[in-house]
């Protein structure tokens, strides 16, 4: 049977995943899931594709107060409360226009002199709203494994370099693709799954350190193909119908 093996959220949009035993999960999503995100000087959305590395901050956010602490790979730190500047509208993918707020205080300065560039950090209006294109998604460790197998490198890859909000136990290897179009449960919540996640160069990169470490997108082209002779697929999405708690360990049912 198909369970909850880990549950993947981070408050910043491409920083390092933080990893709790239970999410809420609602019609919108995880509400602090990728509740921020970075933009650069052109307000363009700024991400791992383009800079690998930002995986190493770890991001902590405290939603009740309000405030945020981005912990960086040298040791140093910066906090505060998250005060809103001037509105701004950012297109994620050319497939929907995400709304929120510059962050003003020491956050843009701190990651503009990581990643070598200057760069906004953004407030989303509304909760959870940082996602790509459907509010959660999914994969199975089996799949994961199988990509190791075919790579050679059985018990690697990590998981984690998904970057899905639920990897799930217990499956075949690419189950998750048999339940498209289905609705199912997960813990006390009820999903539909419309389709498969594209995937992009993010895979390609060790999720602690961001350096590319194996073609993924190549070996799963390989030996799935491309789906309208483009998209190379990779685990599942999910659109909330019934929101609810979804705990590690929680199994994953037809509706």
């Amino acid at each position: 049977m198909p369970t909850v093996a880990r549950i993947g959220i981070t408050p910043v949009k491409g920083l390092g995943l933080i990893h709790p035993d239970q999410v809420r999960l609602d019609v919108y999503g995880v509400a602090e899931n990728r509740r921020f995100y970075m933009v650069d000087d052109a307000g363009r959305l700024f991400n791992g594709s383009r800079h690998g590395p930002i995986v190493q901050i770890r991001p902590v956010y405290d939603a009740d107060r309000d405030t945020l602490r981005l912990e960086f790979p040298d040791g140093d730190a910066v906090e505060g409360p998250v005060e809103l500047g001037g509105p701004v509208r950012t297109n994620f993918w050319d497939e929907r226009d995400v709304s929120g707020r510059t962050v003003v205080g020491p956050f843009a300065a701190a990651l503009s002199a990581y990643a070598g560039r200057r760069l906004r950090l953004v407030k989303t209006d509304l909760p959870g709203d940082g996602y790509d294109i459907h509010v959660a998604t999914l994969v199975s460790q089996a799949s994961v494994d199988e990509l190791g197998r075919r790579a050679g490198r059985e018990g690697d890859p990590d998981a984690r370099r998904f970057r899905m909000l639920f990897t799930l136990a217990g499956c075949e290897p690419h189950e998750e693709d048999t339940w498209i179009g289905q609705r199912l449960e997960i813990g006390e919540a009820v999903v539909r799954i419309p389709g498969p996640v594209p995937r992009c160069v993010v895979t390609t990169q060790d999720p602690d350190t961001g350096v590319r470490d194996l073609d993924t997108l190549r070996i799963v082209k390989g030996y799935r193909g491309l789906r309208d002779g483009r998209q190379i697929d990779f685990g599942i999405y999910a659109d909330v119908e019934e929101a609810g708690t979804v705990r590690v360990g929680d199994s994953v049912l037809p509706a």
